[in-house]
């Protein structure tokens, strides 16, 4: 079935006349399956329920005068307590924002004197600071040697392309594992 022809049939439907039992059954069908037709459905019951609208609201016999102004001094007991709650917020974020900057100078003070400390230990201690890089000795050879590895194993993957798209290839699937693991529950 065509969304056309099931256009027409639900204004059919909807002026008042009866379909056929194959009909309808069809148009049923397509409306399981074409979410436009069905939109289409729901705009012209909307339509059909505003047209079928009295035009003038019913009045309600409990509704007076008290219990509209109660209801307006609710609203702005209500508003005056969220304008509270604003205000201590922002207060509080005032108070933080003032204790951050003087953390942040702090850290910032420190770490910016580390380098004239270093500098002074190594005018005044020089034998102090000629142990200290002398115990620091095993852990410079160390590093020497991984970075040589490094260096080899870089080499190697740069020179050979077809082991580079291996591992670019390895990487990909990877990431694509991860992704189809990380996705939503709803979606599977």
């Amino acid at each position: 079935m065509r969304c056309r022809e099931a256009k027409q049939w639900l204004c059919t439907q909807r002026d008042g006349d009866d379909l056929a039992q194959a009909e309808a059954s069809m148009l049923q069908d397509h409306l399981m399956h074409c979410a436009a037709c069905r939109a289409f459905e729901q705009q012209i019951g909307r339509i059909e329920t505003l047209l079928n609208r009295p035009s003038a609201p019913p009045a309600q016999p409990g509704m007076s005068t008290n219990h509209i102004m109660q209801a307006i001094q609710q609203q702005q007991c209500m508003a005056q307590q969220l304008e509270d709650l604003r205000l201590q917020q922002r207060q509080r974020f005032a108070h933080w924002r003032g204790i951050a900057s003087a953390l942040a100078a702090i850290l910032f003070f420190t770490l910016g004197s580390i380098p004239l400390l270093l500098f002074a230990i190594t005018i005044i201690q020089t034998d102090l600071v000629v142990k200290a890089l002398a115990s620091l000795n095993g852990v410079i050879d160390l590093l020497i040697i991984v970075a040589q590895y490094l260096q080899v194993g870089l080499t190697l993957v740069t020179r050979d392309n077809w082991l580079l798209s291996g591992l670019a290839f390895a990487v990909v699937i990877m990431m694509g594992m991860w992704l189809r693991l990380m996705r939503h529950p709803q979606e599977a």
